[in-house]
């Protein structure tokens, strides 16, 4: 999916946005079919997970680099261009970061000696009477979080890659994507670890 977004102009992320609405369908398709058939295994799950932490790492890293060969291709100094692509860099780190961190509670329960949690809301709730919990919940109304997967971004890639069209000026709406994400998921990421400190889950 992300080599896609290396192919110029409109059409690279159309092919991104298709490619993404397929991955969603056979990844919510293959967890099913495991279970229906009682053929779930340890190495299927670790395949799912290295290939949900890959294809959104490499996302911002294939925008960074369209978003850097456009702009040097229109004017843009390789000096000026090179910090986008080293900002979709930190980018695609953060985003591995965030999906981690839910694993790594999983793991640090596992080695504390902990069962296993139940995948349901209560398990992951915040006590709503501690301030974390009443962020958390006011975070609701505007779950920007959900916007760092796959599907979420490659709409708004195809967004900013429009934008660029329309005015005329190639990798523009793709480098303020980039520069826009990057302060936003660090701050998702400070979130998610203060509210899995907060919660029961840890305890």
């Amino acid at each position: 999916m992300s080599l896609a977004l290396l192919i110029p102009g409109i059409w690279g992320p159309v092919l991104a946005l298709l490619l993404s609405q397929f991955q969603l369908y056979f990844d919510c398709s293959d967890g099913e079919v495991a279970r229906w058939r009682s053929s779930q295994s340890p190495k299927g799950i670790f395949i799912d997970m290295v290939g949900h932490h890959t294809t959104e790492a490499f996302i911002p890293l294939a925008l960074g680099y369209r978003a850097f060969r456009e702009l040097s291709a229109n004017g843009t100094t390789i000096s000026q261009a090179w910090p986008t692509l080293f900002m979709a860099a930190c980018l695609a780190v953060l985003l591995v970061l965030n999906r981690s961190q839910s694993l790594m509670v999983h793991a640090a329960r596992g080695m504390a000696g902990l069962g296993k949690l139940p995948d349901t809301a209560e398990a992951r709730a915040v006590p709503t009477t501690s301030l974390i919990g009443r962020l958390r919940a006011m975070a609701r109304f505007l779950p920007f979080h959900k916007l760092l997967h796959a599907v979420e971004l490659s709409l708004i890639i195809l967004f900013s890659a429009g934008v660029s069209a329309f005015l005329g000026q190639p990798g523009l709406g793709e480098k303020w994507v980039i520069w826009i994400l990057l302060p936003a998921t660090f701050l998702v990421n400070i979130g998610h670890f203060i509210s899995s400190m907060a919660s029961s889950r840890l305890k």
